[in-house]
């Protein structure tokens, strides 16, 4: 038994608190969650340049996991397009039990380390994709076969745990061991486990995402303005980054297509084509434009 699936004596009887006190157990234990992945800064400091290195010569994220884990890594997959407009083809999320498993439980998924193998065949998995396993006890067979599956064709893997002492660990070039310890309620791993994965999943993405150029002045300058309240957000970020006035920034935007590219124009006085071309050249940073 692993240490995330253990009960905790301080929690025994529970369902006879009051509502506040168990209210305020349950909060507590998600900053403790917080907390724990907040210890793993090192090491995720690591993860970020080992993966941003691949993406940059062209690679792919895949995640990989199962029941809550593996929902958490689609949903940070998913976001990364809307958010970064990184193309979706190059975010991947292997999730045991397939698109069915999302939903609804999927007997037997996790168990099946094959699965796995043959999702990341399918894919045609490669030295330049990195692949991020997701799994509470760090022992959940699906997961921990696509790790040690993706290590052997020479991907990065880095591994997102709450058990020390999970196998999974000697899986990985990287590990994220956020040991949150037993549950408020026995088994658990929706709540604290989890917790700190999408706390771990978050900041991993986004740090990739930092060093890949897609942030400036800690905006989202990549964002896809896809309706009314972003296209506004949008107009308002080009203002504030460049000074110009509303119309002179919504005129830019629907010349580039881009805010990144609005945001190049408007700053060096280009036109969108220009723009576009000095972003190519320089790997889409606009920080190295300007």
């Amino acid at each position: 038994m692993s240490s995330t699936e253990q009960a905790a004596p301080r929690f025994a009887g529970l369902e006879t608190w009051p509502t506040r006190d168990l209210a305020a157990a349950l909060l507590e234990t998600q900053v403790a969650a917080a907390a724990a992945a907040a210890a793993q800064g090192d090491a995720l400091a690591q993860a970020i340049d080992a993966a941003a290195d691949r993406l940059a010569g062209g690679g792919r994220l895949i995640y990989l996991g199962a029941g809550t884990s593996g929902r958490l890594a689609v949903l940070d997959a998913a976001e990364l397009t809307p958010t970064f407009d990184w193309p979706p083809d190059r975010a991947l999320a292997l999730m045991a039990g397939g698109d069915a498993a999302l939903i609804h439980a999927v007997e037997g998924a996790e168990d099946d380390g094959p699965a796995a193998v043959a999702a990341l065949d399918r894919v045609a998995l490669c030295p330049q994709d990195a692949v991020i396993g997701v799994a509470a006890s760090g022992r959940t067979p699906y997961t921990r076969a696509g790790l040690v599956h993706a290590r052997r064709l020479g991907a990065l893997t880095i591994g997102l745990l709450n058990a020390p002492e999970g196998p999974m660990r000697d899986a990985c070039d990287i590990a994220l061991v956020a040991d949150t310890g037993p549950e408020i309620i026995a088994g658990s791993t929706r709540m604290k486990a989890g917790t700190a994965q999408k706390v771990l999943l978050n900041s991993l993405s986004t740090g990739i995402m930092v060093r890949l150029g897609h942030v400036w002045r800690g905006r989202m300058v990549d964002m896809r303005p896809t309706n009314a309240k972003l296209r506004a957000r949008a107009v308002a970020m080009v203002v504030d980054l460049t000074g110009c006035a509303p119309d002179r920034a919504q005129a830019a935007l629907d010349d580039a297509g881009s805010i990144k590219v609005a945001l190049a124009m408007v700053l060096l006085g280009i036109d969108a084509e220009t723009a576009q071309r000095r972003l190519a050249t320089a790997q889409g940073h606009l920080a190295r434009v300007l």
